[in-house]
């Protein structure tokens, strides 16, 4: 084992999806900044060249919600190494006043386009014998609060998918492995970042007393892609402060 290259990626391929913005963006770029070749894929197409200009890479429009759109990327782009899927929406409301609309919104993306994006490039990548899969669950995968069921149902059935995934692929030399983000600094979480006393609330809940920064998922990203986790798959990667470990914001006297 060569250490002085272990997170190293020349050579490889990769896509991420939903690399316009926040975590997906960072993740292209600590990418291609060990030497992959990265292809920027948004369904807005503006901001998916916007990050390939800084990095030197390719864009991709795509509509994860369209099934053929994700399989003629899947043929378009072609021997991929690495996929990253960053991509997630969120409709903040208690059960009761969910809608069946705003349900299927919300498992359509999450769930429903992260299956057919697995499938599509996940064949190719057992086919070819290699290639890391990375999605986005997140801390509401085990932690939950008032108006986040959907949200959290979805995170949590994306662990085990993922898993399911790792379980099925193995074999054929593919790892699929999920990153758990606490509380990030994204377009997702902007309705809580305006609240004052909300973001307070979140920053004291995690042991660093603080939110993330986008880029401070990209390790997490380039670890699971590179050969530092070859033996690494099925598992889930908390990236989150310390949140899910920290039982509460109450400091008893000791």
């Amino acid at each position: 084992m060569n250490y002085e290259k272990l997170f190293r990626l020349d050579g490889r391929h990769a896509v991420v999806l939903g690399a316009g913005s926040g975590i997906g963006r960072e993740a292209a770029r600590a990418l291609a900044a060990q030497g992959a070749s990265v292809v920027c894929a948004d369904r807005d197409a503006g901001t998916a060249i916007a990050t390939a200009e800084m990095i030197g890479g390719e864009s991709y429009e795509i509509d994860l919600l369209d099934a053929a759109a994700v399989r003629r990327a899947a043929a378009d782009l072609g021997d991929i190494d690495i996929l990253v899927l960053t991509a997630a929406m969120n409709v903040r409301k208690r059960i009761l006043d969910y809608t069946r609309e705003e349900f299927d919104r919300v498992i359509g993306l999450n769930l429903g386009a992260t299956f057919e994006v697995v499938r599509a490039f996940g064949a190719g990548m057992v086919e070819r014998g290699r290639g890391s899969i990375i999605g986005f669950s997140s801390i509401r995968g085990t932690t939950v609060e008032p108006g986040q069921g959907v949200y959290a149902a979805t995170k949590a059935g994306l662990v085990q998918f993922f898993r399911t995934a790792a379980a099925e692929f193995g074999p054929a030399g593919v790892r699929v492995n999920a990153i758990a983000p606490g509380v990030v600094e994204t377009p997702l979480t902007a309705q809580i970042k305006a609240d004052a006393d909300w973001y307070r609330a979140y920053a004291e809940k995690g042991a660093l007393g603080r939110w993330a920064k986008p880029e401070e998922l990209a390790g997490a990203v380039v670890y699971l892609a590179s050969d530092a986790s070859t033996f690494v798959t099925g598992s889930v990667l908390a990236v989150d402060g310390g949140w899910t470990a920290v039982d509460g914001r109450f400091t008893p006297p000791a």
